[in-house]
């Protein structure tokens, strides 16, 4: 009876570490994406994202806590990282989702839009709402609209990322292209270059204690907590 028992607590250790084990893969995603270029030249692109909890009981995606993309230039061996955290609970400007990544002349450029009303906040409420970065030596700079080459004009990576529940390893161009298909909201796809009124709904915020509120008061902070998916994505 004793053996029996013992063999029983046995087969159940296995099981807690099983579970942890999967729990553990769930927390991250990532996927190789095959970027097209504006000359016609391909790179590949591999992204990884850790992954939180899942914001309700309803929400099917986890939310996103920080991205990193990794890539090489064509003509060189140098290879190239991009990190972003995702975290609304620090004041560090943070929560862009990359759309486009390109390279000119050697020199890659990166352009985004923030994940949500904080992060727009965070980055001084641009409008177009988009940021722009370009790598110069060892770092990645944010450039203003004026800087970001002209002819970079289309998403060419999947904006906010695949879901997880049936993520591929990897994604030629035409599926990137299939994956990014039904987003209708034109500053989620293109670069624009004229001011835009759709994100007039996102108040002026500031952070305090516990939250962020609007400057004039009066109403309850938003509270500092994990980014819904619907917001990463749109």
């Amino acid at each position: 009876m004793r053996t029996i028992q013992l063999w029983l607590k046995q087969i159940t250790k296995l099981g807690l570490i099983l579970m942890m084990g999967a729990s553990m893969s769930a927390c991250s995603k990532s996927w190789k994406e095959e970027v097209q270029l504006h000359d016609g030249r391909k790179i590949i692109v591999e992204r990884v994202q850790n992954l939180g909890n899942r914001p309700t009981w309803e929400s099917r995606e986890r939310a996103i806590l920080d991205e990193t993309i990794t890539f090489s230039l064509p003509e060189a061996r140098q290879r190239i990282a991009w990190s972003m955290s995702f975290r609304d609970d620090v004041p560090e400007q943070n929560g862009v989702n990359v759309m486009l990544l390109d390279i000119v002349n050697n020199v890659p450029y990166i352009a985004g839009y923030p994940a949500g009303c904080i992060a727009y906040n965070k980055w001084k409420r641009p409008n177009p709402p988009q940021i722009l970065f370009k790598f110069e030596g060892d770092k990645w700079r944010r450039i203003a609209l004026a800087e970001f080459p002209p002819h970079l004009t289309q998403a060419n990576v999947i904006v906010g990322g695949p879901p997880a529940e049936g993520i591929r390893p990897f994604y030629t161009t035409e599926q990137v292209n299939e994956e990014n298909h039904d987003i209708d909201t034109p500053e989620y796809k293109t670069i624009l270059r004229e001011a835009i009124q759709s994100w007039e709904g996102c108040p002026e915020l500031i952070r305090i204690e516990g939250g962020w509120v609007s400057p004039g008061g009066g109403k309850s902070p938003i509270p500092i907590g994990p980014r819904k998916p619907s917001d990463v994505k749109k």
